[in-house]
């Protein structure tokens, strides 16, 4: 289990406001701070967050080590923790380009981290889908991270973990209440993600068939995008709870006439931190 994450967490861009959105965030009620791996060419977009904020976790999610390898994150983990100690989580994934051999060298890294005492193993999740990847987050980390996802499969991943391990899940938001307008939000990264080998066969254990991967069903979409007003988006969140995730991740869609990111995250904070002190905290 690791500790200092909360019930809900948000993900963030990063831009000229990381700073000001993050400390505005911490101050709104969330517990958490993630940065996509996709943003993270350097890894200091962690450390202006953990500066800039007072309590807050920050998560990347998550490091890609054919990006960032084990010196990186160990250097990261070191500055982190003389500059706020306790509060950073590292979020890592097996190298995207690797066809075969990622777990091996997902485990490769960790070895080299453990053999430093970097990045401890109660302060790291693994980006996880499938059962080999759950069963190493398991074994070796402090917790599995999932993206796009319905309950029911949180519901599986929690089975397969344990009692024990932390369960993250990112949820993608989208805060409009017309339906064609929100899946036409989801399908832009959805597009991109369902073509990524992980993301198809998780969705395939989820029952669906090629045709409705391929051509990005609306049953399909809905059960992985929450979308809404702020009541429908919150049940989500609530549903990911009650499936078994300690936490769940604001990752918001905007849309073309709709409200920003952070204007997402401001709508959703006081439904969200209601539900959060309603349970215990992590």
């Amino acid at each position: 289990m690791i500790e200092g994450l909360g019930r809900y967490g948000l993900a963030l861009t990063v831009t000229d406001s990381l700073e000001a959105q993050a400390a505005a965030a911490e101050e709104l009620g969330y517990s958490a701070v993630w940065v996509a791996g996709g943003q993270l060419e350097s890894l200091d977009p962690l450390l202006r967050i953990l500066r800039a904020t007072t309590r807050i976790a920050v998560v990347p999610g998550i490091i890609p080590l054919d990006l960032h390898g084990p010196a990186d994150i160990a250097a990261l983990y070191a500055e982190a923790e003389r500059i706020a100690p306790g509060r950073l989580v590292v979020g890592i994934g097996a190298p995207q380009r690797l066809r075969t051999g990622a777990l091996a060298a997902v485990e490769h890294a960790l070895d080299e981290l453990d053999a430093g005492a970097a990045a401890p193993r109660a302060r790291r999740l693994l980006a996880a889908l499938g059962p080999r990847k759950l069963d190493l987050a398991r074994d070796r980390f402090g917790g599995a991270v999932t993206l796009l996802v319905d309950p029911e499969y949180t519901r599986w991943a929690r089975e397969r973990l344990g009692a024990t391990p932390t369960l993250a899940v990112q949820q993608m938001v989208v805060l409009d209440e017309d339906a064609d307008t929100a899946r036409t939000a989801a399908r832009g990264p959805l597009g991109f993600l369902s073509t990524v080998g992980g993301y198809a066969a998780a969705f395939s254990r989820m029952g669906f068939d090629d045709r409705q991967i391929r051509d990005l069903d609306d049953r399909l979409v809905d059960a992985v995008v929450a979308w809404g007003g702020v009541d429908a988006v919150t049940a989500r969140m609530q549903a990911q709870v009650a499936a078994g995730a300690d936490h769940v991740v604001v990752s918001p869609l905007p849309t073309a006439a709709g409200p920003g990111e952070f204007e997402v995250i401001e709508r959703l904070a006081p439904a969200v931190t209601a539900a959060a002190d309603r349970r215990t905290p992590q």
